[in-house]
């Protein structure tokens, strides 16, 4: 590759950039769970034509990892159709799979032409009859510009040639009671202010705080130093979002809230010597601005994923079920590998579904079902809870 092809490029994002540095290599893997097989030949007709407009997805690293190089790319050479033999597995489509998906986290994506790659698995599981695994760097982008992209390929189930939507969030509206001063509405909404100030300087201090020394009570959870370079099994859970969403409504807070809830609870039930007073934390990463400090970046991300726990995330998908060319997707299952958390977690809204998408080093969580299991029936222990109460 010649020098002017290499100024030529775009610079990668800060964010990019740190993920690129050693012990930040992280990766996205998405399950797509398909209700029929997979045709090969319609999803590389289709990749053909959509990769080319996306620029990450048709862009390499430059040779010295900072810029993003235009290339030219050859699709059959990112996607794999896996040689199976129903036969063989059997009824064990979903060891298969998760067997297949695990040994892809050994696996460098290779930084010669795009960093991605989709593998077919025309195997049946309880939940699909054929699955996709689609891998891409985490610096091609994050699981909300990565899911707009799908969306964007997609359509609608049930309308077809008519893209799906994805709920945009709407701020509460305060409503202001006429009765009252006006003197009394300016102190509360001073006071309201002032909380939120508070609020955020105490979240900046305890961030600060986990970045420096403070660090989440050792449980069987935390993975050992070098966890980032692990294998990890991943598995996943449908569960009702109608559920979460009245539960929600009935107690007055949000989805976060419940899921977190349910985490909490099938954590507890999931580790029989768990300690009776735990200090675990949840974080929030936004772009770097500065060119600058990028070194410094990297090593506050690693500082704050080994001073903490597990990783949790919340992502909305489409409100109705979708399409790939004719394919019906039943379940939207995405996850992380390559950080220093050997738990992770996320949730994803998908139709009248919320997946529950754990991600393990099975040397620290042996069992990952028995935790999807623990999910379930936390979420069932609560509503069952408002039932009896008569609440719903």
């Amino acid at each position: 590759m010649s020098h002017v092809e290499e100024e030529d490029g775009e610079p990668l994002s800060p964010m990019a950039r740190v993920f690129q540095s050693p012990g930040n290599n992280c990766c996205i893997v998405t399950m797509i769970g398909c209700k029929t097989k997979i045709n090969a030949d319609v999803i590389l007709r289709a990749l053909n034509h959509n990769v080319s407009k996306h620029p990450r997805f048709s862009s390499k690293l430059s040779n010295d990892g900072v810029s993003w190089i235009k290339t030219q790319v050859n699709v059959e050479d990112h996607v794999h159709v896996v040689d199976i033999d129903p036969k063989e597995i059997g009824e064990k489509g979903e060891n298969f799979v998760e067997d297949y998906v695990s040994s892809l986290t050994m696996l460098p994506l290779d930084k010669s032409k795009p960093l991605w790659d989709i593998h077919i698995l025309n195997v049946k599981t309880s939940d699909a009859e054929a699955v996709c695994v689609i891998r891409s760097h985490h610096s091609l982008g994050d699981g909300t510009s990565l899911m707009s992209l799908l969306v964007a390929c997609t359509q609608k189930t049930s309308v077809l040639d008519t893209f799906p939507s994805i709920p945009v969030h709407k701020p509460r509206k305060i409503v202001h009671r006429e009765k009252g001063s006006w003197f009394l509405r300016s102190i509360l909404a001073i006071f309201s202010s002032a909380r939120l100030i508070w609020n955020t300087l105490v979240d900046i201090l305890l961030a600060l705080a986990i970045i420096l020394f403070l660090k989440d009570t050792k449980t069987p959870l935390k993975g050992d130093v070098g966890v980032e370079s692990n294998p990890n099994k991943f598995c996943h859970r449908i569960v009702s979002l109608d559920d979460i969403k009245n539960i929600k409504e009935v107690m007055n807070m949000t989805i976060n809230d419940v899921l977190l809830g349910v985490t909490q609870a099938a954590l507890s039930r999931y580790l029989s010597n768990f300690p009776g007073k735990i200090r675990l934390t949840a974080g929030v990463f936004v772009n770097l601005r500065p060119y600058t400090g990028i070194q410094v970046g990297a090593i506050l991300l690693a500082r704050a994923a080994s001073n903490t726990t597990t990783s949790i995330s919340n992502m909305v998908g489409p409100m109705e079920e979708i399409s790939f060319h004719g394919h019906e997707i039943a379940y939207i299952a995405p996850s992380v590998y390559g950080h220093a958390h050997a738990l992770t977690i996320h949730f994803l809204s998908y139709a009248d579904k919320m997946v529950i998408s754990i991600g393990v080093d099975t040397k620290v969580v042996p069992n990952p079902h028995k935790l999807c299991d623990e999910m379930e029936d936390s979420l069932k222990a609560m509503k069952a809870a408002i039932l009896e109460r008569e609440l719903l």
